[in-house]
């Protein structure tokens, strides 16, 4: 009876919980499963729920991973330098420009986070053939009216809540997004010229769909900073509208000229021009069976239908360059060239 009573002692217990202590702690099978309750169930599949509950708001909440545009991002630092020059000769104040980040976002999820009031520019880049937002925070209109109409400095400008934009605010607002507009289209020139041409204001964002909901798109968003005084400015470009120039944007480079360096660009056709190539003389080519080929030996004769006018084609390796005629020059065997061979007609 003791030894019994030992060997039990020595063996690890086996804590199996009781009907109500399973359901608390989540446990409905030996494998370490964990089965859901009926009310986690709920949460998941009821589609009454609040937003951000649920598998619908599991798929919504989901990261969105865009290819990168490295080009995009230098496109719009060269945006920043220029709109800093010209924000000055615009406002006669001292205007500092930052760009804040760079991120890719669906275009129905722009709407709904764009703080109101605020004024919407809808824009088209002609070449590309679509269109783009342009969005000033309430901050930076009411900034830019008073800096335009003379405010005094160290005082905030005044906001009336609940009353829409006046038509002398909306005229002088239209003013700057027509001046932004003309630099992005400045900074876009080295990569690709584009007109962005200003189509209408917009207050409430319903009324600015330029994509589906579900549309990916870039957002690129600007601090305007006017001594103690300033506010956001956000251009956001769907990737539709960028489709046109993707293969360039998609390309690594550095410095102002987007990646061209003139003087290696230079050294290399000067090399090029005195680079040692071999040319070949090409009299004739035939096609011939292969027994007649392995049975080629030395002595044996091998009959061209070349003769002293035929023409001879010129290559260098696979290339054909030029045609001519075959003659002499003292010793020398020499070709007299005729004309070029056309760069579509490959190797022969």
């Amino acid at each position: 009876m003791a030894e019994t009573t030992a060997d039990a002692a020595d063996e690890p217990l086996e804590w199996t919980p009781a009907a109500g202590d399973a359901a608390e702690a989540g446990l409905a099978t030996g494998d370490g499963e964990r089965l859901l309750e009926p009310e986690e169930i709920a949460d998941l599949l009821e589609p009454g729920r609040a937003r951000g509950a649920g598998l619908e708001a599991l798929v919504n909440s989901a990261a969105l991973t865009y290819e990168r545009l490295p080009m995009l991002e230098v496109v719009f630092d060269r945006l920043v330098r220029i709109m800093t020059t010209s924000l000055r000769h615009f406002t006669s104040e001292n205007v500092e420009l930052s760009l804040e980040e760079i991120t890719s976002m669906r275009f129905g999820d722009y709407l709904d986070l764009v703080p109101l009031p605020a004024i919407i520019a809808v824009f088209k880049a002609v070449e590309w053939d679509n269109y783009g937002l342009l969005t000033l925070s309430s901050p930076l209109i009411y900034s830019t009216i008073d800096v335009l109409l003379g405010g005094r400095r160290g005082v905030a400008p005044m906001r009336v809540e609940g009353r829409p934009f006046t038509s002398i605010e909306r005229t002088l607002v239209e003013r700057l997004i027509r001046l932004v507009l003309a630099e992005m289209s400045t900074a876009f020139e080295p990569l690709s010229p584009v007109e962005f041409r200003y189509e209408r204001l917009e207050t409430n964002p319903r009324f600015a769909a330029i994509a589906r909901p579900t549309n990916a798109a870039v957002l690129c968003k600007l601090r305007v900073h006017m001594d103690d005084r300033g506010g956001l400015l956000e251009v956001l470009i769907p990737y539709a509208t960028l489709e046109p120039v993707r293969d360039l944007l998609l390309q690594m480079f550095m410095g102002e000229k987007f990646g061209r360096d003139s003087i290696w660009e230079s050294h290399l056709a000067r090399q090029m021009q005195v680079t040692g190539v071999e040319i070949e003389a090409l009299l004739e080519e035939q096609t011939i069976p292969l027994g007649e080929a392995m049975a080629l030996k030395v002595g044996t004769t091998l009959p061209l239908n070349a003769r002293p006018d035929s023409a001879v084609t010129l290559r260098c390796g696979q290339v054909p360059l030029v045609r001519g005629r075959v003659g002499r020059v003292g010793d020398h065997v020499a070709v007299r060239i005729e004309d070029k061979v056309d760069g579509e007609e490959g190797p022969r």
